[in-house]
């Protein structure tokens, strides 16, 4: 543990010591940069504090915030470093910057490019302005997630418990008398014989008595398989014999005789002679079929 604790602390200083040297040779171009486009003395020698020290913020916010804030603080790290090497990059291009005989606001050729680099570099310090502030304000009210604590596990726990019944108890032996010791005494036997005193009498109310218990005879159950249901007894059968085809052809004829032909219909047949669907359509096409045969 403690060596892990030491490799830990050699990494962070040496992550220090490089941030440092890396500071150091940025801060020469950076210095030069904020001469060229009007910075005193004074403000040349701060300059790269305010874009490399920003950085250095950024770092370390999102190192602490989490979720949105800490992307938000990864943008601001990447845009001051993209910002840095592209003012480094126009230190190494522009021979004049590094005796500072250039001349005011002329950091390119190019006007375009020259005006853009002028942008940039004036801008960084007010963008560290607003960017520092409102990233120190994101670390101020950050509420660190609790870290839940770690579960015991069972399973892995070390200490067992032996469970003993108690036929592997060793046997108590009790203990000796000793003279100061107090003696209890001997236990009196007690007749089971009645007690001669007069009961008093209970001043509760008598229970009312209880009602009779009323007996019923109950059918048993018969042991004999019940029939399957769905059959039609016999009782509800139909007394009414049944017809012959002759006989409902019989009666089919009287019933319709004085019917007209577009009334001879199976339905007003079934209905008529009281028959099966089938029947009344066989005695449909028999009756038209004569009716037909007479009046050719």
């Amino acid at each position: 543990m403690n060596l892990h604790r030491k490799g830990r602390a050699a990494l962070v200083l040496a992550l220090v010591a490089v941030v440092g040297m890396a500071f150091r040779v940025s801060w020469n171009a950076l210095r030069d940069i904020a001469g060229a486009v009007g910075a005193d003395d004074t403000a040349a020698m701060l300059y790269p504090f305010v874009v490399d020290g920003l950085m250095a913020l950024a770092l370390i916010a999102t190192l602490v915030l989490a979720d949105r804030d800490r992307t938000f603080a990864l943008r601001v790290l990447g845009a001051y470093t993209v910002a840095s090497l592209v003012l480094n990059y126009v230190h190494g291009l522009v021979p004049e910057l590094h005796g500072r005989t250039v001349d005011w606001g002329r950091l390119a050729d190019w006007d375009p490019a020259n005006w853009a680099l002028v942008l940039l570099a004036t801008s960084l310090p007010v963008g560290s302005i607003y960017f520092g502030s409102d990233l120190v304000a994101k670390v101020l009210h950050h509420r660190p997630t609790p870290i839940p604590a770690a579960s015991t596990n069972k399973e892995e726990s070390t200490e067992t418990t032996m469970k003993r019944s108690t036929a592997d108890l060793p046997e108590s032996t009790p203990a000796p008398i000793t003279p100061n010791a107090v003696a209890l005494p001997r236990p009196v036997a007690v007749g089971f014989l009645k007690s001669t005193l007069p009961a008093k009498p209970s001043p509760s109310i008598a229970p009312a008595p209880a009602a009779p218990i009323e007996r019923r005879a109950v059918a048993a159950e018969s042991t004999r398989p019940r029939r399957a249901t769905g059959r039609v007894p016999a009782v509800a059968k139909s007394t009414r014999p049944k017809r012959t085809p002759d006989q409902l052809l019989a009666e089919a004829r009287e019933a319709t005789a004085d019917w007209p032909d577009a009334k001879v219909t199976a339905e007003g047949i079934r209905r008529a002679v009281r028959t099966s669907p089938v029947n009344a359509r066989a005695l449909r096409d028999t009756l038209r079929a004569e009716r037909a045969g007479a009046a050719a």
